[in-house]
Parts: C-alpha cells; sequence; structure tokens
C-alpha cells in the first residue's frame, strides 16, 4: 500500500483556511481521492475537550507553559489516533494547523524559548512532518479586526499576532520547498486554484479533467465567491 501524504493549512487568525478546506475536500472528491479532513486542536474526543478549554475566554489566564502542553498533548493524540492510521492506510490527509501553529502562537508568540519548544513539537507528533503546508498570509491588524466575538487566543495582543505572523513566514522562508505561501487577500477562487496547482502533481491528477471546473468557483454547497478573510466556524488557530 502506499504511504499517504499530509497536507497542512496554517495561517493566523481568520485567513480563510476552513473556507480553503472546503474547496479542497469538493476537490478531492471531485477526483475521487481517498482523503481525511482534519484539524487541531480538536481532530479527536480527546482533542475537542482541550480545545473548548484551550479557546474558552472562562478559562482566564492558562499559564504559558501549561499551554504549550495542553497543544501537544491534542497533537499527540492526533497523531497517535488519526493522522498516522490515514496515512498508513494511504489516505491523503488535509489538517487544519498542525505543527507551525505551535512554533508560531507558542514559541514566537508566548515568547517562549523557541529550541524548547521545536523539540516539544517533534515530541509530541512522533517526528512525523507534512508534505506540504499551505500558508495563507495576512496582516493581523486587518485580520483580526474583523472578529466580532473573540475566544481566548484572538482576544490576543496585535503584538502577539505580529510575532504569530512573522514566525509563520520565518519557518516558510527556511523550508521553501515544502511550503506554498499565498496573499488570504486573494480572491477564494485564485487561492484555491493556486493550491490545486501545487498539489496535482503530487496527487497524480490531471488538472485539465472537466472536474476541474467549477470546483472552486463559489457555486460549491457552503461556499460563497469572493475574498476571504474570515473564518467563521472558528478552526483557525493551534
Amino acid at each position: 500500500m502506499n504511504a499517504g501524504i499530509l497536507i497542512v493549512l496554517e495561517g493566523g487568525d481568520s485567513v480563510g483556511k476552513t473556507t480553503q478546506s472546503q474547496y479542497l475536500d469538493q476537490w478531492l472528491d471531485g477526483h475521487g481521492v481517498d482523503h481525511l479532513m482534519t484539524r487541531e486542536p480538536g481532530g479527536t474526543p480527546l482533542g475537542a475537550r482541550i480545545r473548548a478549554l484551550l479557546l474558552d475566554p472562562a478559562s482566564g489566564s492558562i499559564d504559558d507553559r501549561a499551554e504549550a502542553l495542553l497543544y501537544a498533548a491534542d497533537k499527540a493524540q492526533h497523531v497517535t489516533e488519526v493522522l498516522r492510521p490515514a496515512l498508513e492506510r494511504g489516505q491523503v490527509v488535509v489538517c487544519d494547523r498542525y505543527i507551525d501553529s505551535t512554533l508560531a502562537y507558542q514559541g514566537a508568540g508566548r515568547i517562549l524559548e523557541a529550541e524548547e519548544i521545536r523539540a516539544l513539537a517533534r515530541w509530541s507528533t512522533d517526528g512525523l512532518r507534512p508534505d506540504l503546508t499551505v500558508l495563507l498570509d495576512a496582516d493581523p491588524a486587518e485580520t483580526t479586526a474583523a472578529i466580532e466575538v473573540k475566544d481566548r487566543m484572538e482576544s490576543e495582543s496585535l503584538e502577539f499576532h505580529r510575532r504569530v505572523r512573522d514566525e509563520f513566514l520565518a519557518l516558510a522562508a527556511r523550508d521553501p520547498g515544502h511550503y506554498l505561501v499565498l496573499p488570504a487577500r486573494d480572491s477564494r477562487e485564485s487561492i484555491a486554484a493556486a493550491v490545486r496547482e501545487r498539489l496535482a502533481p503530487m496527487l497524480g491528477i490531471d488538472t485539465g479533467l472537466a472536474t476541474d471546473t467549477g470546483l472552486a468557483t463559489g457555486t460549491g454547497p457552503g461556499i460563497d465567491a469572493g475574498s476571504d478573510l474570515s473564518d467563521p466556524d472558528g478552526t483557525m488557530r493551534p
């Protein structure tokens, strides 16, 4: 059996990752690709409970190290229960957030010691790395201002979110072969087209087939046309 492929969508809050996940899900369905859509935190029953604790403003002040360890626990369970089994079955896995969110939010955002956070991320994921990371980039001054009801992480300062953005871009710059960096202000359709163009050769998909038209034109179920700087269902953080 062929090994699966792990594709990760990353970026700051409200950059449109959820919308692009929907487009990608439709496209993979249209080509009959066996795939799994998941997210962090919250991709397992245990992870869902951790997610609720981490994002609920009622949780109040969580120690930075405790926060990092909670996210690590979510990742460890997710890798063991969901990611690695799916990849071993040969599935294409699309994950909304993964290792880079830990490095950006807990490392740069919280200003924790970088090497310790990198070691924690490697350990919690058992060394499982993405085959491709799609990074949607936007100015947090624009994206965070658009969020009407903010969770605990979204409520952090603009300086915090700028550190997060800078770290995402630095990670991509250090390993450009495994990243696709796209401006989140571009239209949803152009972003989706760029993602398809990058993924098609990896998946052996002929982009000239008719099934490639109409999957990311704003006509799919639950998807509206236009640019997207919001993630209304709140799946956009580590």
